[in-house]
């Protein structure tokens, strides 16, 4: 491992034997037998470990002596990550929607490949991160506007009816949004499960809120406007698909859920839910699949921010040397659904 890197080369290895995508851009890898250095996401066949180093970017490597692979192009990488920073930044301050042939064509791709480009690199599409974005602007306005109308035309949509069409994504109606729930019904029950009580409640949209060793009134907590009401027959078909997921984990990946975070956030669940049953990623890993490698801290707070633990699967994050690392209820249900995993 030379000084330049800044990557644990035992993370930097693996990524690189898994052909990783997300950490492309993070270091290269460099083969003293070829003279070559290639991205980790390379399809060309692994060498031996023993033949590897790994850089900080291209630069270094070249400085070492190395050249880049003609196969996976390394260098682009870099171009890549900079195409998407200055697409961010064109939808945040765009007055209005900015369409993707527009936005590909302002960072010099072809839409089609950007579309991927972009969802590779943050977790999301443009439209989705622009959506976000209005959404998360529209929540604020609407605390601090006078007027609904306001608000909806601060937060950067055309009109009263974009804005409607995306109050399913709110999860609650203008209104209901600045009063902080009011209006929006919660139904939860208590659930037996092997690692103990469970909390499942659900609004109309899908679950929002699962958790061990809670119940009603712990959920006033976390949305204190809400109509909360206990127990309802279509929640009980529900709970019991959630019990089945806590006994095998990673089985039913179609649980609907009413969740919102940031963009980031959201991006973190996402890296989450791509975690194959069995498997497990570090935090680094998991900022990385967030599209934004260097926000680690800010990965593990979102983690901890999940309110529906197994079914958007925290528990497969780790620290970088392998132990458990925290887990909000509890790092011997954490071991045990991890093992039930890799049964």
């Amino acid at each position: 491992m030379t000084q330049q890197s800044i990557i644990d080369p035992d993370i930097a290895w693996a990524a690189f034997n898994r052909r990783d995508r997300d950490f492309d851009g993070r270091f290269v890898g460099a083969v003293r037998t070829t003279g070559i250095y290639c991205k980790p996401s390379c399809p060309a066949r692994h060498p031996l470990r023993e033949n590897v180093e790994f850089f900080i970017d291209g630069a270094a490597a070249r400085a070492a002596g190395y050249r880049a692979c003609l196969r996976c192009k390394p260098d682009e990488v870099g171009r890549d990550r900079v195409a998407v920073a200055e697409a961010v930044a064109l939808i945040e301050s765009a007055e209005e929607g900015i369409s993707l042939d527009e936005l590909a064509g302002r960072v010099g791709y072809a839409p089609h490949h950007f579309h991927r480009l972009f969802k590779r690199a943050t977790g999301v599409t443009p439209a989705a991160y622009a959506r976000q974005l209005r959404a998360r602007r529209a929540g604020v306005a609407l605390n601090e506007e006078g007027s609904v109308t306001e608000a909806i035309y601060a937060a950067g949509y055309s009109g009263p009816s974009r804005f409607y069409e995306g109050t399913k994504r709110l999860g609650m109606t203008p209104s209901a949004w600045r009063k902080g729930g009011a209006g929006v019904t919660i139904r939860w029950t208590v659930v037996d499960t092997s690692l103990g009580k469970m909390l499942v409640a659900a609004t109309d949209k899908g679950l929002c809120r699962v958790s061990f060793d809670e119940d009603g009134l712990d959920l006033a907590r976390y949305f204190p406007a809400a109509e909360i009401v206990e127990g309802g027959t279509a929640l009980a078909a529900l709970a019991a698909r959630v019990v089945a997921e806590v006994e095998t984990p990673g089985r039913d990946r179609d649980l609907p859920l009413d969740v919102q975070g940031t963009a980031f956030q959201e991006a973190v669940w996402q890296a989450l839910k791509d975690i194959p049953p069995g498997e497990t990623r570090t935090y680094a890993e998991v900022a990385a699949a967030a599209g934004n490698p260097a926000a680690v801290r800010a990965a593990g707070t979102a983690c901890g921010s999940n309110h529906v633990p197994v079914i958007i699967p925290c528990h497969r994050v780790l620290r970088s040397d392998g132990s458990l690392g925290g887990y909000a209820y509890g790092l011997e249900r954490k071991r045990t659904l991890l093992e039930r995993e890799g049964d």
